[in-house]
Protein backbone atom coordinates (compact mmCIF):
# COMPACT_ATOMS: atom_id res chain seq x y z
CA UNK A 1 0.00 0.00 0.00
CA UNK A 2 1.32 3.43 -0.96
CA UNK A 3 0.41 6.75 0.63
CA UNK A 4 -0.03 10.22 -0.76
CA UNK A 5 1.20 13.01 1.48
CA UNK A 6 -0.20 16.48 1.79
CA UNK A 7 1.03 19.37 3.91
CA UNK A 8 -1.16 18.63 6.92
CA UNK A 9 -1.10 14.87 7.33
CA UNK A 10 -0.56 11.57 5.59
CA UNK A 11 -3.73 10.35 3.90
CA UNK A 12 -3.42 6.61 3.32
CA UNK A 13 -5.28 5.29 0.30
CA UNK A 14 -5.24 1.79 -1.10
CA UNK A 15 -3.94 1.58 -4.63
CA UNK A 16 -5.61 -0.94 -6.93
CA UNK A 17 -3.71 -2.28 -9.94
CA UNK A 18 -5.44 -1.65 -13.25
CA UNK A 19 -5.31 -3.73 -16.41
CA UNK A 20 -4.53 -0.92 -18.79
CA UNK A 21 -1.81 0.17 -21.18
CA UNK A 22 -2.23 3.76 -19.97
CA UNK A 23 -3.07 3.51 -16.26
CA UNK A 24 -1.11 1.51 -13.69
CA UNK A 25 -2.95 2.14 -10.41
CA UNK A 26 -6.02 3.87 -9.02
CA UNK A 27 -7.09 4.86 -5.52
CA UNK A 28 -10.16 6.66 -4.22
CA UNK A 29 -10.85 8.67 -1.06
CA UNK A 30 -14.64 8.42 -0.74
CA UNK A 31 -14.85 10.87 2.17
CA UNK A 32 -13.19 13.64 0.15
CA UNK A 33 -14.28 12.41 -3.30
CA UNK A 34 -10.73 12.43 -4.60
CA UNK A 35 -9.50 10.08 -7.31
CA UNK A 36 -5.80 9.25 -7.49
CA UNK A 37 -4.38 7.84 -10.72
CA UNK A 38 -0.87 6.63 -11.43
CA UNK A 39 -0.04 6.32 -15.10
CA UNK A 40 2.35 3.78 -16.62
CA UNK A 41 4.71 6.72 -17.24
CA UNK A 42 5.02 7.15 -13.46
CA UNK A 43 3.05 10.39 -13.30
CA UNK A 44 0.50 10.54 -10.49
CA UNK A 45 -2.50 12.87 -10.40
CA UNK A 46 -5.25 13.77 -7.95
CA UNK A 47 -8.72 14.60 -9.33
CA UNK A 48 -11.06 16.65 -7.12
CA UNK A 49 -14.84 16.38 -6.68
CA UNK A 50 -14.85 12.95 -8.29
CA UNK A 51 -18.18 11.14 -7.67
CA UNK A 52 -18.13 7.59 -6.26
CA UNK A 53 -20.27 6.34 -9.15
CA UNK A 54 -17.65 7.56 -11.64
CA UNK A 55 -14.94 5.67 -9.73
CA UNK A 56 -16.96 2.46 -9.97
CA UNK A 57 -17.51 3.10 -13.67
CA UNK A 58 -13.74 3.47 -14.12
CA UNK A 59 -13.07 0.21 -12.30
CA UNK A 60 -15.74 -1.59 -14.33
CA UNK A 61 -14.77 -0.11 -17.71
CA UNK A 62 -13.58 -2.57 -20.32
CA UNK A 63 -10.93 -0.03 -21.37
CA UNK A 64 -9.66 2.07 -18.47
CA UNK A 65 -7.68 4.28 -20.86
CA UNK A 66 -10.66 5.05 -23.06
CA UNK A 67 -12.78 5.74 -19.97
CA UNK A 68 -10.12 8.15 -18.71
CA UNK A 69 -9.93 9.95 -22.05
CA UNK A 70 -13.71 10.23 -22.45
CA UNK A 71 -14.88 10.78 -18.87
CA UNK A 72 -12.05 12.12 -16.70
CA UNK A 73 -9.42 14.06 -18.67
CA UNK A 74 -10.37 17.72 -19.08
CA UNK A 75 -13.54 17.21 -16.99
CA UNK A 76 -12.26 17.38 -13.40
CA UNK A 77 -9.89 19.70 -11.57
CA UNK A 78 -6.58 17.94 -11.11
CA UNK A 79 -3.17 18.32 -9.53
CA UNK A 80 0.00 16.56 -10.56
CA UNK A 81 1.49 14.87 -7.52
CA UNK A 82 4.76 13.26 -8.48
CA UNK A 83 6.83 11.54 -11.09
CA UNK A 84 7.22 8.01 -9.75
CA UNK A 85 8.90 4.86 -11.01
CA UNK A 86 6.57 3.07 -13.37
CA UNK A 87 5.37 -0.18 -11.77
CA UNK A 88 5.67 -3.29 -13.92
Amino acid sequence: MDTIQNERRVNPVTWLPLESKMLALAAYDADKQILYLRFRSGDAYRYSDFPPAEYQMLLNAESKGRFFLGHIRNRFLFERLAKLESPD
